[in-house]
This record gives structure tokens, C-alpha cells and sequence, in this order.
């Protein structure tokens, strides 16, 4: 077994020496829009017009210019149908009922997922949601990177972007206004 590290994941490989040579180092960003009150949603299928059409945006340019994004099928249904110019990996528990051009499902534990993706030559992957996704990438250790836009709505109750007790430290890399009322923080995950 051979180990490399790599500047952003430590992947642990187990195949011949010669794929090792291929390999470079893949980024994995989350994407996720904020109430202030640090909500996602008022539920699981909560449309995302709650979000600015800068939001928007930065999604659109971010996620085509990674090529490949990851969510859940909640995430998915709420956009009703694939993403144009980006190939989509899909967790989904009916996965038949997902059979799209440039659609993935999978089960993949979030780790082996990446590893995976990595070996396959793909440079950058944005998770894009929902909640449990989120979490599920969070908490397996393989985020990179976060970049979370606060938008000036309130909620009260609803999906919170982690789901269950984490410990993780951030670097803030940058702040930006992207309009009136909205920001968009960027943080580098430690590890």
C-alpha cells in the first residue's frame, strides 16, 4: 500500500505505483447559502428563491467552472432536473428514478467517493447540498474548502447547514459584499 499526501488530503492508495504518477491534487468545496440566522431552508424541499441573484451567480460560474458537483436528491428534486454543463453525483435512495444524461448516482461513502474522483482526473468538486449531504462530507473530513453567502433573511426555524456535533477548525480567507445586503464568506478548511 502506498501513501501519498497531497496539499489539501492525505488519500491512502492501494493501487499500482504507475497511477500514483497521475495523480494531482483535487479541491473539494461546499457551497451553501445562509440565513443569518445560519439556516438553509425552511425544510428539505425548500426552493432556493430566497437567495440574491448574486448568490446565484457565483453558484452558476463556481460549480461550471468545477465541472462536477455533488448532492442529495431532495437538492435535486427542488431543481427539478440536471444542471447544464456539469456532470452531477447524485445520493439518491431510489437511484432509478434519476436516470439523466451526466447524472451519477451513488452510495459511496464521501472518502472513497473523492478518492475515486481523484483517480478519474477531476480537478475540483462542489457539494451543493442539502443538509445531510452537507453533513455527511463535512464530518468524513474530505471538505477543503467552504464558501457560504449570508443573505439578510431570517427564518426562525428550519434545516441548520450541520446536522449533528462537529469539530472543525476554519481560516478565514476572504470576506466579500457581493451586493446591498448580502456577503460571501470564504473559508479554507484546517486539517
Amino acid at each position: 500500500m502506498k501513501v501519498i499526501t497531497l496539499k489539501y488530503n492525505s488519500i491512502i492508495l492501494d493501487e499500482p505505483d504507475y497511477l500514483c504518477n497521475t495523480l494531482s491534487v483535487m479541491k473539494v468545496l461546499l457551497l451553501a447559502s445562509l440565513t443569518v440566522d445560519g439556516l438553509i431552508g425552511r425544510h428539505n424541499l425548500h426552493l432556493a428563491n430566497w437567495s440574491s441573484a448574486e448568490d446565484k451567480q457565483f453558484f452558476v460560474k463556481t460549480t461550471k467552472k468545477a465541472g462536477t458537483i455533488i448532492m442529495g436528491s431532495n437538492t435535486f428534486d427542488t431543481i427539478g432536473k440536471p444542471l447544464p454543463g456539469r456532470k452531477t453525483i447524485l445520493y439518491a435512495k431510489e437511484p432509478e428514478k434519476y436516470v439523466y444524461d451526466n447524472v451519477e448516482t451513488t452510495s459511496e461513502d464521501p472518502k472513497l467517493l473523492i478518492k475515486r474522483l481523484n483517480l478519474q482526473g477531476v480537478k475540483t468538486v462542489v457539494i451543493c447540498g442539502g443538509a445531510s449531504i452537507y453533513n455527511y462530507f463535512m464530518s468524513s473530513g474530505v471538505v477543503d474548502e467552504l464558501y457560504l453567502t449570508i443573505e439578510p433573511v431570517i427564518f426562525g426555524e428550519g434545516l441548520r447547514l450541520f446536522s449533528s456535533e462537529l469539530n472543525i477548525n476554519l481560516t478565514l480567507i476572504s470576506v466579500k459584499k457581493i451586493n446591498q445586503n448580502t456577503i460571501l464568506v470564504h473559508y479554507k478548511v484546517n486539517k
